[in-house]
């Protein structure tokens, strides 16, 4: 029998049962908390933990990880330009990021380096595992609570509507 969220499953880049994680926050609570939102899917592990922009950039260009769980608002680098610069020196990496804000403006800063997820924090707990598994399979993925306009995603520069608009 399928458990019901093994529809949602991918295989990793390194195969079914490896997807390795680079895990980035300056809270180590946070981080804690992030390897027990993990825990459901043993096959998602958390490599290594960064605890700023400038380590994070290092840590991702040495182990080239599959997903890349990224805070904004952290110390030396922001995680935002953290993004960019990963983006170039392990471009195969794809980034969720994990944010308290749910500023439009910020959000569509944070996409605009190639992430294809962004998390708030407060949503973590129901929409870690669906982000994975979505930017996995090479999809956008931004928390439903999120209700900024969106402009970047819309054709013709509109806005779309706030994710929890649309039908499950």
């Amino acid at each position: 029998m399928i458990a019901p969220f093994d529809i949602f499953r991918v295989e990793a880049p390194n195969g079914p049962s490896s997807i390795r994680i680079l895990a980035v926050d300056d809270f180590e609570d946070w981080l804690r908390q992030v390897r027990l939102l993990l825990q459901p899917r043993p096959e998602s592990q958390v490599i290594a933990e960064a605890s700023d922009g400038l380590e994070a950039v290092q840590k991702a260009e040495d182990l080239k990880p599959d997903v890349i769980l990224l805070d904004i608002g952290l110390p030396k680098l922001n995680g935002i330009e953290a993004a960019r610069r990963i983006r170039q020196r392990s471009p195969s990496s794809k980034i969720i990021f994990l944010s308290e804000t749910s500023d439009p403006d910020i959000v569509q800063a944070a996409l605009g380096t190639g992430a294809l997820g962004y998390v708030r924090k407060i949503d973590a707990g129901r929409e870690l595992l669906l982000a994975l598994d979505a930017v996995l399979r090479g999809e956008q993925f931004i928390s439903r609570s999120n209700g900024s306009c969106l402009r970047f995603s819309a054709p013709e520069g509109g806005c779309l509507p706030p994710l929890d608009t649309f039908p499950d």
